[in-house]
């Protein structure tokens, strides 16, 4: 029996592209421990950017049949495994080595859903296999910590540092969690700024792959000051159908590429009610406006959620609607929101290789 060559797999391995990528998984490097022995039996590691690819299964059955069909291959074992990249800007001398990649979820107004997304966003990229922390820069009026049924808790203290709390998977960090009950928080901008350095240096976060930021309505201190002490991958921008809630999105919009970061997509919240008894559907709050906005601004369009009152009451109860109702309308959207996200942070990650690559063609 012939030995199998290595670049015969690899050969095989170089008809899988990938989709958002638009190369094939052997010149983006995704190939790894590639093992051939005497036998013909095959093993490799495909390496993802993110453990929330929706096209997983899709890569390792497509391997299999490829490699599989090499002659003298007797047996291929496939191993798929993901390594978010490192975001932009993102050196080992950053003020946050372990943290691979920031997302502010954002909105230009109150009262849209901002920190149900964000939480719910952080959740369900946890259950995908995903390293994941929640800092709630929402300081006025922190709500993350009730819905993840963590308001009681405190943060431990080690070594002057921080101990953030964990529920449901995730690490979470919230001035609520530091000032407890309702004492209001009165600050102005230069001790806010303290704040958000603060929660990004003195805080334990560990090894993350992704570190989400729930900020505060509008486009204020904190968006400011998270874009001059971070590198933050990208914002996602959080909006409901109506034009008075678009247009403070824009202003959202324009504020994130001044300061250089760029938006990753637009969610649309509350898009829809679906009558539990009819089944009929009612657009509340209008029809389409995120998705209209996305096209305006040429911004990715990463979903829309709808009305429900699971989501009511998850956010009450403390158990997000992904993990309390996996299986309703809303809970799916969100993962497959969660997913496009994943997407473009790792697109946006990878864009300096993809040029050079470009550049080497």
């Amino acid at each position: 029996m012939n030995q199998v060559s290595e670049q015969a797999v690899l050969q095989a391995l170089s008809r899988i592209q990938d989709p958002d990528l638009h190369k094939d998984i052997v010149t983006l490097g995704f190939v790894k421990d590639l093992n051939i022995t005497q036998g013909g039996e095959v093993s490799f590691r495909i390496v993802l950017t993110t453990p929330a690819c929706p096209v997983k299964e899709q890569f390792a059955d497509a391997a299999r049949e490829h490699v599989g069909g090499i002659a003298g291959v007797t047996k291929v074992n496939v191993t798929m495994d993901a390594e978010v990249p490192k975001g932009r800007g993102f050196t080992d001398k950053t003020q946050m080595p372990g943290v691979q990649n920031i997302i502010a979820v954002s909105s230009g107004k109150g009262g849209v859903g901002k920190s149900t997304i964000a939480v719910n966003l952080a959740v369900a990229l946890a259950q995908m296999g995903a390293k994941v922390g929640l800092m709630d820069m929402d300081v006025y009026g922190p709500n993350v910590p009730i819905m993840l049924g963590i308001a009681l808790e405190q943060p431990k203290v080690y070594v002057n540092k921080l101990i953030p709390v964990e529920a449901h998977g995730i690490k979470v960090m919230s001035m609520a969690l530091l000032q407890p009950g309702d004492k209001p928080m009165i600050v102005r901008g230069p001790i806010l700024h303290g704040l958000v350095r603060q929660f990004l240096t003195d805080v334990v976060w560990g090894e993350l792959d992704y570190l989400i930021v729930d900020m505060p309505p509008g486009t204020g201190d904190v968006q400011l000051s998270l874009a001059q002490l971070v590198p933050v991958q990208g914002a996602i921008l959080v909006t409901t159908p109506q034009e008075v809630s678009l247009s403070d999105v824009r202003r959202a919009f324009r504020m994130f590429e001044t300061v250089n970061v760029p938006v990753l997509g637009i969610v649309e919240n509350m898009s829809y009610f679906i009558a539990p008894d009819t089944g009929a559907r009612y657009n509340i709050f209008g029809e389409g406006g995120g998705a209209r906005l996305a096209d305006e601004y040429d911004a990715n369009f990463l979903g829309s959620v709808p009305l429900g009152i699971e989501v009511r009451e998850g956010g009450d109860c403390g158990v997000p609607v992904v993990v309390s109702h996996p299986d309703s309308p809303q809970a799916k959207a969100l993962k497959i929101i969660a997913e496009e996200v994943a997407r473009q942070v790792s697109i946006e990650a990878l864009k300096p290789e993809l040029v050079v690559l470009k550049k080497g063609l």
